[in-house]
């Protein structure tokens, strides 16, 4: 089967990446505004991008049924700063709250009962529950379309819960570290199972298939 995405409507074309693109790791974004104070809400179209400088790349789109930017791509763009947080499944239930489209005079993050404190070198706030937090300052944003932005920060700043690094291979523990992933539309997973393969070097893969 074969797809024109192009000649699709935005709403379709979202629906057959976010559903085939899968599964997406998930920030919980934290940003500060100086007329609201802070807000945090969740992303999906989210990775990590580099080393040297550590990248983090956030894709931001409007609020639902309209052209209005969110407050996490008005806060970025205006502050320049943000502190992405990982989510995982203890921190599930908070998350899908601050998805809730509340005013912006009311805190997504009293709301989900989450704890906010001080980051050490940016102006957003971290959230203390959350097992990884990233602080970010902003390289750019490029707008891609009417109601998709695309936010480049540098890790400026790195905050991992107490026990889940491994202080020899500077490797996260697997068994400890539970995060969850969007899938789509309502649909999220957890990463429990996890398996392991080694790329071989090429001459041990002639080697193999030449026999």
């Amino acid at each position: 089967m074969e797809i024109d995405i192009n000649a699709l409507p935005p709403a379709e074309q979202y629906k057959l990446l976010s559903s085939t693109v899968v599964p997406r790791p998930i920030a919980l974004v934290t940003t500060i505004s100086d007329q609201f104070g802070d807000n945090a809400a969740p992303y999906s179209f989210f990775n990590c991008m580099g080393e040297d400088p550590p990248v983090m790349v956030l894709g931001l789109d409007t609020k639902r049924h309209g052209q209005v930017l969110k407050d996490t791509t008005v806060n970025i763009r205006d502050n320049g700063q943000f502190v992405i947080h990982l989510v995982d499944e203890p921190m599930a239930e908070a998350m899908n709250i601050c998805a809730i489209d509340f005013p912006s005079n009311i805190s997504e993050v009293e709301q989900a009962g989450l704890t906010l404190t001080a980051s050490r070198l940016v102006r957003p706030k971290r959230i203390v529950e959350a097992p990884i937090a990233f602080e970010c300052e902003k390289i750019a944003m490029i707008q891609i379309g009417p109601t998709r932005n695309i936010a480049i920060g540098k890790v400026v700043r790195m905050h991992v819960r107490d026990g889940l690094l491994d202080p020899v291979t500077n490797y996260i523990n697997p068994e400890l570290y539970r995060p969850v992933g969007r899938m789509f539309g309502k649909l999220y997973t957890r990463t429990r199972d996890h398996f392991e393969m080694v790329v071989p070097s090429f001459e041990d893969w002639e080697r193999e298939h030449m026999k």
